[in-house]
């Protein structure tokens, strides 16, 4: 799990009559690489414009769903779509805050300058899979379904890593592992690696991710203003540039 605490940006202090002065909040939040690495780019420009400082975690939606559920303070949350519905489920999230942000295909990544595998069909895939000396897989719905679906889980699971952490791009760029099928973001936005390309039409899916406000924030009313900066005219064009849909 990454983290990136975004620095804070100086302020000036406002002098309000009933309430005094005082600095503006500061921002936790979870989010999977996706969103993290838009807010990257866009984050400092938030900050600047609205004076509340972020500190962003990015990994894996289980892992965060397990701190949450030990009682970790967070403001906002954004992950797979599926992730925010369960946690509104679970009284750990706002109902009415969950918004929809970005769409990412799913494509095989590989190591940056290395042949590129066929995967122009679905058995040209399968043959990829099954000739490719080492995978990278991440322990979230998507893939692993695939590849069981395929007939392949057998066949590949003595080369699999299965890491808990988002580190398959990474390793793949290190040449510890041949490849790692996942959102195709990662491809565009981790040093080292390229886009072998996206998966075949008939078996192509994407992945929505969408962010909510924890039920316990003491900053909501900043945590809604975050979310629609995501959809606004800063943000969409970085979504596009990693490679991914705004929604």
């Amino acid at each position: 799990m990454l983290r990136r605490p975004l620095a804070s940006l100086t302020c000036a202090i406002v002098v309000c009559a009933a309430a005094g002065s005082a600095a503006a909040e500061g921002l936790k939040i979870f989010a999977s690489r996706a969103v993290g690495t838009v807010l990257d780019v866009v984050g400092p420009e938030f900050q600047k414009t609205s004076g509340h400082s972020l500190d962003v975690t990015t990994g894996l939606s289980p892992e965060f769903i397990k701190r949450i559920n030990a009682k970790e303070p967070f403001d906002i949350i954004a992950v797979p779509a599926a992730g925010i519905d369960a946690l509104i489920k679970n009284g750990k999230v706002v109902a009415d805050s969950k918004v929809d942000l970005v769409r990412s295909p799913t494509g095989v990544v590989i190591r940056a300058g290395a042949p590129k595998p066929d995967i122009s069909s679905v058995d040209a895939f399968k043959r990829t899979l099954l000739n490719a000396k080492s995978i990278c897989q991440l322990p979230v719905p998507g893939v692993p379904q695939l590849v069981e679906r395929l007939g392949l889980k057998e066949a590949i699971a003595s080369k699999l890593t299965v890491p808990d952490t988002d580190v398959c791009s990474e390793l793949v760029a290190k040449g510890e592992i041949e490849l790692t099928v996942l959102v195709t973001t990662q491809a565009l936005t981790t040093p080292g690696v390229e886009l072998a390309g996206q998966l075949p039409p008939e078996i192509a899916f994407n992945t929505d991710f969408a962010g909510g406000i924890s039920l316990e924030s003491k900053a909501p009313d900043a945590a809604r203003d975050l979310l629609r900066f995501l959809k606004g005219p800063t943000a969409i064009p970085v979504i596009k540039s990693q490679g991914m849909q705004p929604l």
